[in-house]
Order: structure tokens, then C-alpha cells, then sequence
């Protein structure tokens, strides 16, 4: 049965994930050849192939053709002679579309013939016939419950094309870590605990539980989980759920006790514990009010080129302000959206809020697929108090 979790971090969690797929770690993908064989598409000229003037880095085409649109006034005849005498044919024509699709001559190339009828006054313009591919998604049984992900209607975060822009299913977010400043995470089967079997699969690096001053920071209140999968939530591994930027390492940083609260001593003490041990970025699920020591910790993460990222809260329409999320100078501010990306009602606004994400509302089902709209991730069921309890 779903376990249904909605929560504004969640939001935050997707923003830091796009954030992350977008420009954290460029990696280039390697297509050549990927067409082969597609219906009505012969040899392909690669992605890291030569190029052709005025082309786009990256993006493969047919090998042997291109496309031509002649300026409105020229006639079929004077189009034809002008194929003719390059030594190209045109293909069928589809319908009332408004070029020829040519077949190019033997021996020229596409970067040729485009320079050649691009200079030709009576064509508007030519281009080399491109190729688009099928956008990769994972195969967890779960993924298509992942709304804020992916859907029809509104797109979610529209991640099925930053994956492909990285190259997926290898390498979204790779080399990059997170510090998960949070309850913990259900990483490591370990004395009463035990590992999310839907993390088996995700890198974890050495973190601190500052809350019983150990070096296992398991959880046993069921939110850094929740969030840790939705941002690196082992993925394509025909089991649950998908996570965002699944090749990340997750620093777990347990600051939040059984109950999902922290002191502002052991907040700073995580952020430093973070920085110092190399995170590129700190994802805190929690907030509350402000204090010289909480804003001094997100100064030291700012100052050392480490990005916090927080929820804006769940307290709307509280007009007080969250913190850290309220520290414009150091910190992102996340707010939530329902599945129809308009204010989730519990997600606070203001003048410190820097970006929306999908975080749900439980009182509703947009989506219609009978569940209310939370955001769905493998994580510990918070009605008991046993931390090897976890479903999703």
C-alpha cells in the first residue's frame, strides 16, 4: 500500500534536485549511432561528429540529408531545378508541410549542402533534417506514481529531459554530494536499524548523529529518509521509487531527534560537520525561529562556497518568516506547489521565498488516481516506533 508523505522539504528536495541535474555536474551524452535502425532514418551523423555552419553542438541528424524551404513565390519548377542542379532528391512530401525533405548527392556532405542552399536567394532557409530520441525513464514499478516528477498534465519538474540532458540512466548528479541535515536516514542495517532496501543502491558517505554523538546517523522519525530518496532514491532497479539526482552521494547528518526536533547548537554543529567534510550541498528539512547561532552556521556554509537549501515551512498563512530559509543573504528558500503547480495551502509565502517545487496536498487528488496527492517515497512509517518499519 503507498505511504503518502507531504511535506514542503519535499519541495525543497525537488528544487535542490533540478538545481543539481541542471548545473551541478555537466556530462556529455554519447549518441552516436543511437538511431540506427528508427523507422524512415538512415546513417547518422553523430553528436560528437564534425560540424557545419551555424550548427548545434551536440544534436545528431540524418547523415545524407537535409532540409530546404524555398521562399513563398517560388515555384515548383524553379525549386526543382534548383534540386536538381545541386544533385539532390526530394523525398516524398508529407502532407502541406512547408520544405523538401532532400536526399543529398554521394560524396557531399550535410555541412556542405546546407551552406550551399542556405546561400541560394530563393530558399528561406536549410538546415540538416535532426533527430530526436525517445526521453529515457527508469523501470522502478513505482515511477509512474512519482507525479511530481513527471506527469502528462503539467510536467512536474520535467526531469525525464534534464536526465536525458545528463546522459541518464548513468550519471544525473554523479560526483556531487549532499549533506542531508536532517532525522537521520535508514542507510545501514545497523544494531535496531535497518537499510531502506530502496537505498541499497545509492552512495552514502561517512556522516555524524549529533543528537546521540555517534557516527551512525540512522533515523527513527522517518523524514530524512523520505527526503534522501527523493533526492537520490536508488533508481532503475525494478524496485519502488525513483530518486532525482540519483547519482549523488548523501552525507546523512542526523540534528533531529525521534520527535523531528533539533537545537540550534546542533544545526550549526551539522552544517560545520558538512562543510568541513566536503559537501557541495546541504539540504535542511526543518526550521523555526532565528538566532545569532543558526545565522552564523549558514554564513560559514555561504562563505566556503557550500549551497543550503530550506524549506520555507508549513505554516501558511503564519506571517512570521521561517530561518534559515529566511536568511536571504546565505540561504535558498523553497516553497511547495500541488500537482496543478498553484500554492500548496500550507506552504508559506513572503518576500524571503526564492523557488517552488512539488511538495502535494494530501486533501486533494488532482492527478485522479485515488490517492490523495503527497509525494511518494520509500521511507520509516511514523505511526509506530519500529525504525525497521518502512514502506512506501
Amino acid at each position: 500500500m503507498k505511504r503518502i508523505l507531504t511535506i514542503s522539504i519535499v519541495a525543497l528536495s525537488l528544487g535542490l534536485c533540478l538545481a543539481f541535474l541542471l548545473s551541478a555536474i555537466a556530462v556529455p551524452a554519447e549518441r552516436a549511432g543511437q538511431a540506427q535502425g528508427t523507422s524512415g532514418i538512415g546513417a547518422v551523423e553523430p553528436a560528437d561528429g564534425p560540424a557545419y555552419p551555424g550548427g548545434v553542438a551536440g544534436v545528431d541528424y540524418v547523415a545524407d540529408e537535409v532540409i530546404v524551404s524555398f521562399k513563398d513565390g517560388v515555384t515548383g519548377r524553379v525549386a526543382g531545378d534548383t534540386i536538381a542542379a545541386r544533385g539532390s532528391e526530394a523525398m516524398p512530401r508529407a502532407g502541406s508541410v512547408p520544405f523538401e525533405r532532400l536526399k543529398i548527392a554521394a560524396g557531399s556532405t550535410v555541412a556542405q549542402m546546407v551552406d550551399i542552399y542556405s546561400h541560394d536567394p530563393n530558399v528561406r532557409y536549410a538546415e540538416p533534417n535532426y533527430i530526436d530520441h525517445a526521453l529515457w525513464a527508469p523501470n522502478d514499478p513505482a515511477y509512474s506514481d512519482q507525479w511530481h516528477f513527471q506527469n502528462a498534465a503539467y510536467g512536474g519538474i520535467n526531469l525525464e529531459a534534464a536526465w536525458d540532458y545528463l546522459g541518464a540512466p548513468g550519471t544525473p548528479g554523479g560526483g556531487a554530494v549532499v549533506a542531508v541535515i536532517d532525522s537521520g536516514v535508514a542507510y545501514e542495517n545497523y544494531d535496531i536499524y535497518c537499510q531502506a532496501s530502496d537505498l541499497a543502491g545509492t552512495c552514502f558517505l561517512p556522516g555524524w548523529d549529533f543528537v546521540n554523538g555517534d557516527s551512525h546517523p540512522n533515523d527513527d522519525y522517518g523524514h530524512g529518509t523520505h527526503v534522501s530518496g527523493t533526492i537520490a532514491q536508488t533508481t532503475n532497479n525494478s524496485l519502488g521509487c525513483a530518486g532525482a539526482a540519483f547519482s549523488v552521494c548523501i552525507m546523512p547528518i542526523k540534528t533531529l531527534n525521534q520527535n523531528g526536533d533539533g537545537t540550534h547548537a546542533d544545526f550549526a554543529a551539522g552544517v560545520h560537520y558538512a562543510v568541513d567534510s566536503g559537501s557541495d550541498i546541504i539540504n535542511y528539512s526543518a526550521g523555526g525561529s532565528h538566532s545569532a547561532t543558526k545565522e552564523a552556521a549558514c554564513g560559514y556554509a555561504y562563505n566556503n562556497s557550500v549551497t543550503l537549501i530550506a524549506a520555507a515551512g508549513n505554516y501558511y498563512p503564519s506571517p512570521l518568516p521561517e530561518y534559515p530559509a529566511a536568511y536571504d543573504a546565505y540561504v535558498i528558500a523553497v516553497g511547495a506547489t500541488r500537482y496543478d503547480e498553484t500554492r500548496a495551502p500550507y506552504s508559506n509565502n513572503g518576500s524571503y521565498l526564492d523557488i517552488a517545487a512539488p511538495g502535494g496536498d494530501t486533501t486533494v487528488d488532482q492527478n485522479g488516481d485515488s490517492y490523495p496527492d503527497g509525494v511518494l517515497q520509500q521511507t520509516i512509517n511514523l505511526s509506530g516506533s519500529d525504525p525497521c518499519d518502512i514502506g512506501y
